[in-house]
């Protein structure tokens, strides 16, 4: 009987970077699914790769004074190490620099701009390079990218565009009437309310202000914008051919079964995927599921923030199977994970080491203790058997409803379910006292035989996610792997054969012990990169004191060195017994308002102020005047009148830009 295909996805990682272990989340969680369904039955194709175009690639390449390819070919090779390392099982890595992608691309933008889909215009709003996105002001949050939160650039350029409004009621209806397209609930919902109903923009989907990218065919200024060549790469990879030619295999997969995908760049698949798809007359994904993130503590990971952890350096200290469980399980279907090295630490030594370890170490010990090694056959059953027995057999359906929904913690959830009775009947059937007794020992060799045969089954459904660990166990039941099939009855275990050697598969760590060590391995870590920095400032030291500073002007170290600050107005008031000085209380993004007394009173009115957003100046040292602590000094600018009079100007921002921002 032939298999029923299954193709998977993971979003294909941007090089710009080495990836973090919430980045490889991703492709742990697709080998899962992807493991599981090759288990039962489907003849599986599991896409992965790296988008590897655009301005903040060329950017890098020119900072590092190397050519964008050679940047590239770089980051992808570690991508694809820490991929490799996970034990991740992909049948294909793509590249958008690939001859064969670029090519394809250009095909599809070429019949998009003849079939009058794509039409030439004019760019003008704003930027965010780290997203490769562009937004109009309204779409902003306070002033920046709505994604990343990355401060934007105002950007105009020719380029081409997608008429994304002609396909947006069609993908409406489709969404509708496809509940499970997009998953979870929350992500269709966000989709909808905040992107489809307001209406959709037409997609600018060219830039002419770098080059590194696919180049347009027939009109060499112009590079394809990221996203159409990134998010083609799902049927590129396959064989599709915008030309008509694609191949067998692109007819055998496509529509995709799942891409998964983070929920940062839902929008992207589940909008602009789908209508250029509608465009080219092919059918759409028939689910786009965005993750969770994985949080460090009680952040998103980012190099900014000083908190990224790699997957590597956990694999360093707590091995591949550890890590695969950790993020597997500990990230809910809906929510957000965290992660922390104690975190980590407690969940092995309390699932992996004390659950599943101690259990299979005890059990395979105590049959050579007591049958030296044999297994016996169950001969002697009690009704204490039966629950261990039915909870055994019932495992591979319920892993099979959570995995139909990608419900993979939980489907984890169902197999140490199993693992936590299988230890909880040793406690029932206590075999160190039916040893005591050799009346008993059938019962014993039953007992012994029915643990066994429970971790058989655990272990055969572990396969997916610990696929290390469960070939480790099937070495110390001395059996083989026989798939799913094999778990239709319990009792398939060959009695009369023998068990291997009980070796330990999670050792318990002393957690604090362990810490010491992490966090002395990242302090020699901070010292190098201290000593780096310091170096590098010693050499820019060198050049500045070469520099003469004309007289009158300040370097730009000293200008550095006054912190202006955005403030809003909370309050305003005079200041009794004197016609100059107001007193305001700002808001300048700290918890506690700040005091500043200004001199201008006979230029503004206090309550005008209120909610006004100013700038200050705000490492002033503090100072009394007229009684009471002022701390900085407001911005503002004079102007000399032609009668010799001034006029005061408070430096005054748009009231979109937060507090506690700083000016530079």
């Amino acid at each position: 009987m032939e298999k029923k295909p299954y193709y998977i996805s993971t979003a294909i990682a941007y090089t710009s970077a080495k990836p973090h272990i919430g980045n490889t989340y991703e492709i742990v969680l697709a080998d899962a699914i992807a493991r599981y369904k090759r288990m039962t039955g489907y003849d599986v194709y599991f896409q992965t790769g790296t988008d590897e175009h655009g301005q903040k690639i060329q950017e890098k390449a020119e900072a590092a004074g190397i050519t964008p390819q050679q940047y590239v070919d770089n980051v992808a090779g570690q991508i694809r190490q820490i991929w490799d390392l996970m034990n991740t099982t992909y049948d294909r890595f793509v590249r958008t620099t690939d001859p064969m992608h670029v090519q394809k691309v250009q095909k599809v933008f070429q019949k998009l701009y003849e079939q009058g889909d794509i039409y030439k215009g004019s760019y003008k709003g704003k930027y965010c390079t780290p997203c490769e996105s562009f937004w109009t002001e309204s779409q902003l949050v306070d002033g920046k990218c709505p994604d990343c939160g990355r401060p934007v650039v105002d950007a105009e350029e020719e380029a081409y565009f997608f008429r994304m409004s002609k396909y947006a009621d069609r993908l409406m209806e489709y969404i509708e009437t496809h509940p499970d397209f997009i998953q979870p609930e929350s992500r269709k919902n966000e989709m909808v309310n905040n992107f489809l109903k307001p209406g959709l923009q037409d997609l600018c989907v060219s830039r002419t202000s770098f080059n590194w990218g696919v180049p347009v065919t027939f009109d060499d200024k112009h590079v394809v914008y990221v996203w159409l060549d990134a998010l083609t790469n799902y049927i590129t990879g396959i064989g599709y051919d915008a030309d008509g030619n694609s191949t067998e295999q692109f007819g055998k997969l496509w529509p995709a079964d799942v891409h998964l995908i983070g929920k940062d760049i839902i929008r992207f698949h589940t909008i602009y995927w789908p209508i250029f798809l509608m465009a080219l007359g092919e059918e759409l994904p028939k689910q786009v599921f965005g993750h969770p993130w994985l949080l460090v503590g009680d952040g998103k990971m980012s190099k900014s923030a000083g908190n990224v952890i790699y997957a590597d350096d956990l694999v360093k200290y707590f091995g591949v199977d550890a890590v695969r469980y950790y993020v597997l399980h500990e990230i809910p279907f809906a929510n957000d994970g965290v992660l922390t090295y104690e975190m980590m630490m407690e969940r092995i030594n309390t699932d992996l080491a004390n659950v599943l370890g101690n259990l299979v170490n005890r059990t395979i010990a105590m049959n050579h203790k007591y049958f030296d090694g044999r297994i016996m056959e169950p001969c002697a059953a009690e009704p204490v058997d039966e629950e261990l027995k039915q909870m055994a057999l019932a495992l591979p359906a319920k892993v099979e409803a959570k995995m139909d929904g990608l419900h993979v913690a939980d489907a984890i959830d169902e197999i140490f379910a199993l693992l936590r009775r299988s230890n909880k009947y040793i406690d029932e059937t206590m075999p160190w006292a039916l040893a005591k007794d050799e009346s008993k020992k059938a019962r014993l060799g039953t007992v012994l035989y029915n643990l066994l045969e429970s971790i058989r089954f655990a272990a055969t459904m572990l396969k997916p996610y610990l696929p290390e660990t469960a070939d480790k166990i099937f070495a110390q039941l001395n059996v083989e792997d026989k798939g799913v099939e094999s778990l239709a009855t319990f009792g398939a275990l060959p009695v009369g054969g023998t068990v291997g050697q009980a070796e330990i598969l999670f050792g318990r760590i002393d957690i604090q012990k362990k810490l010491a060590e992490i966090l002395g391995e990242d302090e020699k870590s901070a010292k190098k990169q201290d000593k780096k920095q310091e170096k590098a400032a010693k050499k820019e030291e060198k050049k500045s004191k070469k520099v003469e500073v004309p007289e009158g002007c300040i370097t730009i170290d000293e200008f550095a060195k006054v912190e202006m600050t955005v403030c809003k107005v909370l309050a305003c008031e005079n200041v009794p017994k004197s016609e100059k000085l107001l007193k305001f209380q700002l808001n300048d993004g700290t918890e506690t308002p700040r005091q500043i007394l200004s001199g201008i009173a006979k230029y503004y009115k206090a309550e005008e102020l209120v909610g006004k957003t100013l700038v200050a100046c705000t490492n002033l040292p503090p100072r009394k005047m007229m009684g009471q602590e002022s701390n900085g000094m407001i911005l503002s600018a004079v102007q000399e009148q032609a009668d010799g009079s001034e006029l005061l100007h408070l430096v005054m921002l748009d009231d979109a830009v937060p507090a506690g921002a700083k000016l530079c």
